[in-house]
C-alpha cells in the first residue's frame, strides 16, 4: 500500500468525513463522486458504507493516480474508475441518488463550478443528495489565517483557484435546485455542506 498515490490531507479528514456521511447517505444506493484524486476517500467510504455503490471519477489524465488504490480494494461496491470533467456535456455517467466531491471547487475555475451545478440541476432528480467538503469563506471573510494563506498559494499556482464564498454557491446550489440540509465544521478549517434536491 506504501507504494500506492498518497494524500496526507485525505488521510487526516476521511474518518471525520465518514462520520457526517454516514448519516446522510444512509438511505442512499449508489454515490457520484467527482474529483476522487488518490481514491482514498473512495476506498474508505465504499468500505465503511457497504450498502452504498461508489463511482469514482477523475479529469483523464489524472486516472492514473487514481487507479490503482481503486484496483487493490478488496470489495465489489467500488466501480472503475471514470473520466468524467464537470464541463463534459453530457456527462458521460448518470446522476444516482447522491453525488459527494472534496477539496474541488477551489481547484476548478468558478465557470467549472458553474457548470457543475447547472448540470445538477437539469440531470439530477428530486431526493438526490449533494454532499462538499473543503475549505469556504462566510460573508465574503476568510475563517482563519490558514486559509487566507492556502487561498494566496493557491492563486499563485492557478489563478482559476480560489476558496470559494459559501453564499455564491449555495445561491448556484438553489437555482439548481437544491436547498441547504446540513453545514458541518470540520477539521483544519474545512466544511462538509450537504444539500437535497427538491424537497
Amino acid at each position: 500500500m506504501d507504494s500506492l498515490p498518497f494524500s496526507q490531507s485525505c488521510e487526516n479528514n476521511k474518518a471525520p468525513i465518514l462520520e457526517v456521511l454516514r448519516e446522510d447517505f444512509a438511505d442512499r444506493r449508489q454515490v457520484l463522486e467527482i474529483a476522487s484524486g488518490t481514491g482514498q476517500h473512495a476506498c474508505h467510504f465504499a468500505a465503511n458504507m457497504p450498502w452504498l455503490t461508489w463511482q469514482p471519477t477523475e479529469l483523464a489524465d489524472s486516472l492514473p493516480v487514481l487507479r490503482p488504490r481503486c484496483v487493490a480494494y478488496d470489495g465489489d461496491n467500488l466501480l472503475t474508475p471514470t473520466a468524467l470533467d464537470v464541463r463534459d456535456d453530457p456527462w458521460p455517467v448518470a446522476v444516482p441518488d447522491a453525488l459527494f466531491s472534496a477539496n474541488s471547487l477551489h481547484i476548478m475555475a468558478w465557470s467549472a463550478v458553474e457548470i457543475l451545478f447547472a448540470t445538477l440541476g437539469v440531470n439530477a432528480g428530486n431526493d438526490v443528495i449533494l454532499a462538499v467538503y473543503g475549505p469556504f469563506n462566510y460573508d465574503g471573510q476568510y475563517t482563519s489565517d490558514s486559509n487566507a494563506r492556502f487561498d494566496a498559494w493557491l492563486g499563485q499556482r492557478d489563478p482559476v483557484s480560489a476558496i470559494r464564498d459559501f453564499e455564491r454557491v449555495d445561491e448556484l446550489a438553489a437555482a439548481a435546485g437544491f436547498a441547504l440540509q446540513g453545514d458541518n465544521a470540520l477539521p483544519a478549517n474545512n466544511r462538509l455542506l450537504v444539500w437535497r434536491k427538491g424537497i
